[in-house]
């Protein structure tokens, strides 16, 4: 070499490497002063990159090599990293020679490659180089729900995958790719309903109000075998007032509050045994302004006593097997002192409508002292607020052992019960 020798010194402590060998000083050692001023010689000369430059494409599935082509010269540093923004994990062995990466590559991304070196009299040379790696063959794609709009605050994120996740490695892996923020903030956490959908809600209710937003950084990044992340469309979301609607089935009253404030109360009717209304907290899931509902849609044969066949106005609905909030002018004279609907919650013209008005999805109904069963955290709705925050947790493979399905459009459920 025709480097002018220069004193060895190490200029920083880098996690990566396990040691400098011989001569090196210590993070806290002396240094010369004037090795501070030398600019770095090029050392393209020094070192040799496993995996193709230029028009070549590297394989993701394979490690990352850099080593020194000469044993009087070493390599001190190594930092890659991809268009994301995403830094390579990698190991630095003993002596110097090779740096070898530990985790896996990124699939369809450009890495941009740093590497510091020292020859054989400690003077400093670096090189930065590019590489691209081939794109994944297999994709694994993630879609955010709802839509983008104004929810009430109960409502849940949810990410459906393209693909069957498994494994508690791969999990692992999309679930600290995607992000859900907001402001104000709040304490979160995702929860597999299972291989390929996950729900995200807060310890407690949204705040009213809120501006909520999920990202995902999964591009490029391997999820399991030849799978890997595809990107992912954000999703932006606010909330509005906080409005709950609390159903007692025995004193058949409903009290609608808004951000704490009881705004209203209506006598209702709710489900007469045998078809006892859920328990439990649901969140809005829509509403039509008029349903045709049948009683052969719920298992009702025609012509029995409890067959039914009537024109509906004002329907909210709160589950994908057909309980909605409705006008039930028929049972006005029950409203307020019985129970005889089929597991809806009825009430006169003029209350549903004003009830349809004021709701939007996400917000809460939840009912109380019914005969029925408590409403499903999933597969029916959006059940998520019926699991306190600890089995809810559980359900991430993140914050499982912290401290502090099916996919809803299925149009089969979509069957409304009077």
């Amino acid at each position: 070499m025709n480097h002018t020798p220069r004193i060895r010194t190490v200029l920083s402590c880098s996690l990566l490497v396990v040691s400098l060998g011989a001569g090196a000083t210590a993070c806290g050692g002396h240094t010369d002063s004037s090795s501070l001023s030398v600019k770095p010689y090029d050392a393209a000369g020094q070192i040799a990159v496993h995996g193709p430059q230029g028009k070549g494409k590297a394989d993701p599935d394979k490690p990352l090599e850099v080593t020194a082509k000469d044993s009087e010269d070493r390599i001190t540093d190594v930092t890659a990293r991809d268009t994301a923004g995403h830094y390579l994990a990698g190991e630095l062995n003993a002596d110097g020679t090779r740096w070898r990466s530990t985790a896996p590559l990124a699939a369809g991304t450009r890495y941009t490659v740093k590497v510091s070196t020292e020859d054989e009299d400690g003077a400093p040379g670096s090189r930065v180089l590019t590489l691209d790696t081939s794109a994944a063959k297999k994709l694994l794609k993630v879609t955010f729900g709802p839509q983008a709009g104004k929810y009430g605050v109960g409502q849940p994120i949810t990410a459906e995958l393209s693909a069957p996740v498994k494994s508690k490695e791969a999990r692992a892996v999309v679930e600290r790719s995607l992000r859900v923020t907001s402001m104000p903030a709040v304490t979160g956490a995702w929860h597999w309903v299972d291989d390929k959908n996950l729900h995200f809600r807060p310890k407690e209710y949204w705040p009213a109000n809120a501006t909520i937003t999920a990202t995902g950084s999964l591009q490029g990044v391997k999820v399991t075998g030849k799978l890997y992340g595809a990107a992912v469309k954000p999703l932006k979301l606010t909330t509005g007032d906080r409005v709950e609607a609390i159903t007692d089935s025995e004193t058949h009253q409903m009290t609608v509050l808004r951000n704490g404030k009881e705004i209203n109360t209506v006598p209702v009717t709710t489900g007469k045994p045998g078809f006892s209304t859920r328990n439990g907290i649901k969140v809005i899931l829509g509403k039509e302004q008029f349903v045709r509902m049948r009683g052969t849609t719920v298992g009702i044969a025609e012509g029995s006593g409890d067959s039914y066949d009537l024109p509906v106005h004002w329907a909210t609905r709160v589950t994908w097997s057909g309980e909605y909030v409705h006008a039930a002018p028929w049972s006005v004279g029950s409203q307020g002192s019985a129970n005889v609907s089929h597991g809806c919650i009825g009430m006169s013209t003029d209350n549903a409508e004003w009830f349809f008005e004021t709701v939007r999805p996400g917000d809460i109904v939840k009912v109380i002292n019914s005969g029925g069963e408590m409403m499903e955290p999933f597969g029916n709705g959006f059940g998520d607020w019926n699991l306190n925050w600890d089995k809810w947790r559980k359900g991430s493979v993140l914050q499982a052992g912290t401290r502090d399905g099916s996919t809803p459009a299925d149009a089969a459920r979509l069957r409304p019960q009077l």
